[in-house]
């Protein structure tokens, strides 16, 4: 046995052992904006790039459509998914719907419906749930890990001479759920930001309407959110635009997010770990809404403003009377946070800026890193997809092997142009087992695993 063999065996039993003591996998975001959209279409039925090539909308003689975009793959596996959209829809005349579907067993799940925007115009919601995971009102939360989705976008108008909904954005966070359970609250208590503060005007939820005024912490909390980018704003009629008809909630976190986009704002659902990294979202432009719960509330959502000069965090808290510029106790802010897994609106004014601390675009660019993607199906039986991606023009291999280190298939062996490629890796002549796949580049290596189930 050659000496390169025998590396390579040892690394496979490495491998092997890993998931037992699995370190938890990262936050992650992925964002496609109208050109990604475009590229990524696999199915058109009904809907074009207006004639500003900003936006997908309805084509002039459809009164309904739809789009399939092609599978998105993660670059770490993740069983929770946080879902949101940019677009535009009159009140009652159109809307459009998102829905998403995972791997499922050898397949896809059923398509699942995380949302809608602004009329509930369908005779049925559609799916929420499925035999591996749900769709928890606007949060995705699967069973086991996954490494790919896909996005379906639906349309509609009552009629030809009415306005097309549009959509030019979506955005999908996810994450790993142990993470959430396994932040070290030490580290989060002596993480002490530099001051900054970021002013508004400030509404008191209570004093917007006596009726609904104890449920719309969400609308309102971004009502403060515009008026500090000196937007005008009326927080009732913002907040009953965001109202969830199906749900008959106010605080569907994309719902909100969505409504803010008719305002001009780049938005998304997102995640934050530290006090530092929301930060310095703030420093760089951008406004936080926190999605809170215990100690301090059982649901809530307030205006991150900024830190004091001790460190501490400022909110605008709608609940309170007194909440502009409100300190609370660090500790049970944090939790209160951090606890529910630090799920955030997060906005710049438009779409130069990114929307997220640490998003990762998909937008088309080529790409800056050489990647090895999970394949997708995994298990599979006969055949899966293998994504890669090239950063320079290089001599690139990428070959299966056995448990044991031996080859059994080559599927790239050639120069390749920077950018994102896909393989077909088809194993019919194969027993089911586990085996692996191994990428190299110059001096990028990266090997990851497959199982073939029969």
């Amino acid at each position: 046995m050659s000496l390169r063999t025998s590396f390579c065996v040892f690394s496979f039993c490495l491998l092997i052992s890993y998931p037992l003591n699995a370190q938890n996998y990262p936050d992650q975001h992925y964002v496609l904006r109208i050109d990604s959209l475009v590229q990524y279409i696999e199915t058109n039925d009904g809907l074009e790039l207006s004639g500003d090539g900003k936006r997908l909308l309805l084509q002039p003689d459809r009164t309904d459509g739809y789009i399939v975009l092609r599978p998105q793959y993660a670059q770490q596996p993740f069983n929770h998914g946080l879902p949101s959209w940019n677009g535009s829809a009159p009140e009652n005349s159109s809307s459009f719907k998102i829905q998403m579907r995972f791997p499922y067993g050898t397949g896809w799940s059923p398509w699942l419906t995380v949302g809608f925007w602004r009329a509930n115009v369908w005779s049925a919601y559609g799916s929420t749930g499925y035999g591996g995971g749900l769709v928890d009102y606007d949060y995705v939360k699967l069973n086991s890990y996954v490494s790919a989705w896909q996005f379906k976008i639906i349309m509609t108008r009552t009629g030809v001479g009415q306005s097309s909904p549009t959509l030019y954005k979506l955005s999908f966070a996810v994450s790993d759920s142990r993470t959430t359970s396994s932040l070290d609250f030490n580290q989060i208590l002596n993480d002490k930001p530099a001051a900054i503060l970021i002013p508004t005007n400030f509404i008191y939820q209570y004093d917007v309407d006596p009726d609904i005024g104890g449920s719309i912490c969400s609308p309102t909390s971004v009502s403060m959110i515009l008026r500090s980018y000196n937007i005008t704003v009326d927080p009732l009629q913002f907040a009953r635009a965001t109202l969830d008809p199906w749900y008959n909630i106010f605080g569907i976190w994309p719902r909100v997010v969505q409504n803010a986009a008719e305002y001009g704002l780049d938005g998304a659902v997102t995640r934050y770990r530290t006090w530092s990294q929301a930060r310095g979202v703030l420093a760089n432009g951008g406004r936080i809404a926190m999605s809170v719960g215990l100690p301090l509330y059982s649901g809530h959502l307030m205006m991150l403003a900024g830190f004091n000069t001790n460190g501490d965090p400022i909110v605008h808290d709608p609940a309170k009377f007194n909440g502009y510029s409100y300190v609370f106790n660090k500790s049970d802010l944090s939790h209160s946070w951090f606890d529910k897994g630090g799920v955030a609106y997060t906005f710049f004014p438009d779409e130069t800026q990114v929307a997220s601390a640490d998003q990762t675009p998909v937008d088309g660019s080529l790409p800056d890193a050489y990647r090895l993607f999970q394949n997708y199906p995994n298990p599979f039986n006969p055949s899966t997809t293998i994504q890669f991606s090239t950063a320079e023009s290089q001599f690139t291999t990428l070959k299966v092997f056995d448990l044991l280190g031996r080859e059994v298939s080559l599927l790239v062996d050639q120069k390749l142009e920077p950018g994102v490629h896909s393989v077909t890796f088809d194993a019919s002549g194969l027993p089911s087992g586990v085996y692996f796949y191994r990428m190299e580049a110059g001096n990028f290596v990266q090997t990851m695993r497959l199982v073939i189930l029969k």
